[in-house]
């Protein structure tokens, strides 16, 4: 990914956090995003996946530690093991994560990188067209709370 493992944490405007387990950093604003959010919710069979809205100082921190603009958002962003994983690659992983049948989208490897990011770009560029935003933060069940860092 070009960046040393846990590079955040040496990065004084990047509060501490818990990163033990994987955290995926997500647009809450996004319909599409905030309904993978919640996919994610359902899907994690271990409950290993934190979520983490970039609209939140800490999901703002991290963008601009790496050098993304947390006011025009490209990417969802998943910290796994303290490595960033960004675009198609970071869904990829993240799929992983969530076992079986999903994990099947690992064979979206076949190809290239730059294709998938160009598919990912596409998507990510008109997504808020296409499903629309939401007018409220969008809010977990109380019983996932615990998944979910601010």
């Amino acid at each position: 990914t070009g960046y040393a493992p846990y590079s955040y944490r040496t990065d004084a405007l990047v509060p501490p956090f818990a990163d033990d387990r994987p955290i995926i950093v997500f647009d809450e604003h996004c319909v599409l995003c905030s309904g993978f959010a919640r996919f994610v919710l359902r899907h994690d069979p271990t409950s290993r996946l934190r979520l983490l809205a970039v609209q939140t100082p800490l999901g703002q921190a991290l963008y601009r530690h790496y050098a993304l603009d947390h006011r025009d958002l490209k990417t969802n962003i998943l910290i796994d093991n303290g490595l960033p994983w960004f675009k198609a690659e970071g869904s990829i992983r993240m799929a992983r994560h969530l076992g079986f049948p999903w994990s099947l989208a690992a064979g979206l490897r076949v190809l290239p990188p730059r294709a998938r990011d160009t598919l990912y770009d596409l998507v990510a560029r008109n997504r808020l067209q296409w499903f629309g935003t939401r007018d409220t933060c969008f809010l977990p069940d109380p019983h996932d709370a615990d998944r979910f860092l601010s």
